[in-house]
C-alpha cells in the first residue's frame, strides 16, 4: 500500500484529544498534499452529467467544411454526451455486461436477405452474394446493433456506382462521431461525421447529404432525377453526389435531434452511484483507508512533546518532524505489511496518578463481520441496473447463487425468448437502409430478416434452433417485407 498518499484528517475534539481519520490525499502543487474531500474520493453524482433537456433549445454551433459554412446541433448540453455515456457504461461491470448482452441479443443470428414469399430461404442471387462479400454485412449490422443500443440511433452511409445505377457500398458511421445539421424549414439536410469527441472544434469533418428520414428511397430517386419533386411536380437535374446518409432512430418522447435512451434513467436516478459507492467503500475498507475503519485520538500536547524530546527548536524543523511523526502513525495503522510493527508514543500521569497514553487508536469495526457488510445492497443495486437496461440479472449472472432467485432452466429459456422477441422493434427500424438497397438495386423479390435463437430442451437432442419472427401468418402481407 502506498501510504505516502494518505493523510491524517482531523474530524473533531474530545477534551484535549484531537480525533483523526486516515483519508487519501491529493497533490496541491509544490510537492504538498492535503486530505481529499468526499467527492474527490468517491466522485460526483452522475445525475449532474446529463442535462439533455437543456440541449433541446441550445444554440447551433457553427462549422466550416471544405470552405462552406454550416451549423450543427450539439449532442448534449456540452456536445459531449455520447462520450460520457460510453465512458460511464464501460466503467460499471453490470451496465457494461448488460449492454453487451443487449447488443448480442439484438444481433440474433445476423442479417439475412431472404425470399419475400418464403423467408426460410436465403437469397441465392449472385449479385447479392457479391454485394454481401464486398461490404461485410454481418459486421456492419453488428455496428448498427451496438449504436442502436447505446444511442438509440444509427447512421448508415450508402455509396452509389459511378453511373449512379446501383448502390455498391454500405458503411456504418459511428453515432458518437455524428452530428445533425440545424434543420432548415423542418428538414435536416446533412449529417456531419468527424472527430467531434477528440477535438473542439472538430478538425476532420465531412458533410454527407441526409436522405429523408421517412422516405429515403423516394428522396434518393428525386435527387437522381428519376421521380418528380413533390414540391414542384418536376424532375430535378441529377445530383453529382454519390454518397448519402440514412438515419434510423428509435422514437423517444420529446426529442428533436438526438434520441434519449430510456436506460439513461440510471444516471438521473441513484442506483448507478449507489453501486459505485458500494464498490469503492469495500475497496477502501479492504485497503484499510476507509474513514469508519479506525479512529485515532492524539493529545494536543503530543506533537510539542515529540519535538521537545529530540531538542528541536527551529520552527521549520519542528514542522518537518511533526509531519514525520504523522507519517509514522499512518504507516503503523495501514497495510498488512506493517503487521507486528510497534510504535513508541508518550504518556502522561493525570492528577489521580493514572498513566494516560497520548495516542489512542480505536478499531471501530472490532467484532463486526468484514467484507459482507453491503452484500445485500450490492445485489439490490445490481438488480436495479439490470432492470433499467431490460436484462434479467440471471441471464448475465449478476446475482449468482441459489439464494438469489436463480431460476430454473425452463424459466431462463422463456426469459431469453422474451428478450429476443422484444428486439423486433429494433430490427424493424434498423432494416431501413437494407430495404432501400434491395429496392434501389432491383432486388425486389427479396427482403431482410433477422432470425432469432431459440433455446431448446435436452430431449430435442440439440442446444438451440433458429426461428424467424414474422407477422404475416403465412399469407405474405407482412409490412416489413418492403
Amino acid at each position: 500500500m502506498d501510504t505516502d498518499k494518505l493523510e491524517l484528517a482531523k474530524i473533531g475534539q474530545n477534551g484535549k484529544f484531537g480525533r483523526y481519520v486516515i483519508v487519501p490525499s491529493v497533490e496541491i502543487g509544490g510537492g504538498g498534499y492535503r486530505a481529499s474531500t468526499v467527492n474527490e474520493q468517491y466522485g460526483g453524482d452522475t445525475g449532474a452529467v446529463f442535462d439533455e433537456d437543456a440541449a433541446l433549445d441550445s444554440t447551433a454551433i457553427p462549422l466550416k467544411v471544405n470552405g462552406r459554412d454550416y451549423a450543427y446541433m450539439p449532442y448534449g448540453d456540452d456536445d459531449d454526451m455520447p462520450v460520457k455515456i460510453r465512458r460511464l457504461i464501460g466503467a460499471n461491470m453490470v451496465t457494461a455486461q448488460c449492454m453487451a448482452f443487449d447488443i448480442l441479443a439484438c444481433y440474433g443470428q445476423g442479417l439475412r436477405f431472404v425470399h419475400r414469399d418464403d423467408p426460410s430461404k436465403t437469397a441465392d442471387d449472385d449479385a447479392i452474394r457479391a454485394f454481401r462479400l464486398r461490404n461485410s454485412i454481418n459486421e456492419c449490422f453488428m455496428e448498427q446493433a451496438t449504436d442502436m443500443k447505446y444511442y438509440f440511433f444509427t447512421v448508415t452511409e450508402i455509396i452509389l456506382s459511378g453511373d449512379q445505377g446501383k448502390i455498391v457500398k454500405v458503411r456504418h458511421l459511428e453515432s458518437c462521431y455524428c452530428r445533425f445539421e440545424q434543420a432548415k424549414k423542418g428538414r435536416i439536410e446533412h449529417v456531419f461525421y468527424g472527430d467531434f469527441a477528440e477535438h473542439t472544434p472538430p478538425t476532420n469533418v465531412v458533410a454527407i447529404p441526409l436522405l429523408d428520414l421517412y422516405d429515403p428511397l423516394g428522396d434518393l430517386l428525386v435527387r437522381l432525377g428519376r421521380e418528380p419533386d413533390p414540391d414542384t411536380g418536376r424532375k430535378r437535374v441529377p445530383t453529382k453526389e454519390h454518397k448519402f446518409a440514412v438515419v434510423c432512430r428509435m422514437p423517444t418522447p420529446g426529442f428533436k435531434y438526438y434520441p434519449t435512451p430510456y436506460y439513461l434513467s440510471i444516471f438521473r436516478d441513484n442506483w448507478y452511484d449507489i453501486y459505485k459507492l458500494i464498490g469503492l467503500g469495500k475497496k477502501f475498507l479492504i485497503k484499510n483507508t476507509s474513514a469508519p475503519r479506525v479512529q485515532i485520538e492524539v493529545h494536543d500536547d503530543y506533537w510539542e512533546r515529540v519535538c521537545q524530546q529530540e531538542n528541536i527548536i527551529d520552527p521549520e524543523k519542528a514542522v518537518e518532524r511533526i509531519k514525520e511523526e504523522r507519517r509514522k502513525i499512518i504507516d503503523f495503522v495501514c497495510g498488512p505489511e506493517n503487521a507486528g510493527k510497534a510504535i513508541l508514543t508518550h504518556y502522561y500521569v493525570d492528577p489521580n496518578g493514572k498513566e494516560c497514553r497520548m495516542v489512542r487508536i480505536y478499531d471501530l469495526t472490532e467484532g463486526r463481520k468484514q467484507g459482507g457488510d453491503w452484500s445485500d445492497d450490492m445485489s439490490e443495486a445490481s438488480n436495479a441496473l439490470c432492470f433499467a437496461l431490460g436484462v434479467h440479472p440471471n441471464l448475465i449472472g449478476a446475482t449468482p447463487g441459489k439464494s438469489q432467485m436463480n431460476n430454473s432452466g425452463s424459466d431462463k429459456r422463456e426469459l431469453f425468448t422474451l428478450k429476443q422477441a422484444m428486439e423486433k422493434a429494433f430490427h424493424d427500424v434498423m432494416a431501413k437502409p437494407w430495404l432501400l438497397i434491395l429496392h434501389f438495386n432491383g432486388w425486389d423479390k427479396y427482403t431482410v430478416d433477422v432470425p432469432m435463437i431459440e433455446l431448446t430442451t435436452l430431449d430435442k437432442n440439440k442446444d438451440s434452433q433458429e426461428v424467424t419472427i414474422n407477422n404475416d401468418n403465412g399469407n405474405g402481407d407482412d409490412d416489413n417485407k418492403g
